[in-house]
């Protein structure tokens, strides 16, 4: 199982994840970055079928789809 991980700080408002997901379970909050930018978060992340284009679509990089558990030291 996939997990959607964003990177907030990364994230620039662009909204593609938003527009491309299938699921439409991705929505741009009303909170701001460090850079002063709305990121996005998950309204239903049971939902999520684990399709990785919103991270594909994401120019930053700033959505990744680890592994459940995984942890960024591998």
């Amino acid at each position: 199982m996939f997990v959607v991980k964003i990177t907030s700080y990364l994230c620039k408002d662009c909204g593609y994840c938003v527009k491309f997901c299938p699921k439409h379970i991705l929505e741009i909050g009303t909170e701001r970055n460090s850079r002063g930018f709305f990121y996005p978060h998950l309204t239903d992340a049971s939902a999520c079928i684990s399709c990785a284009i919103c991270a594909s679509m994401c120019p930053e990089g700033a959505i990744e789809l680890p592994a459940e558990g995984e942890t960024d030291n591998g």
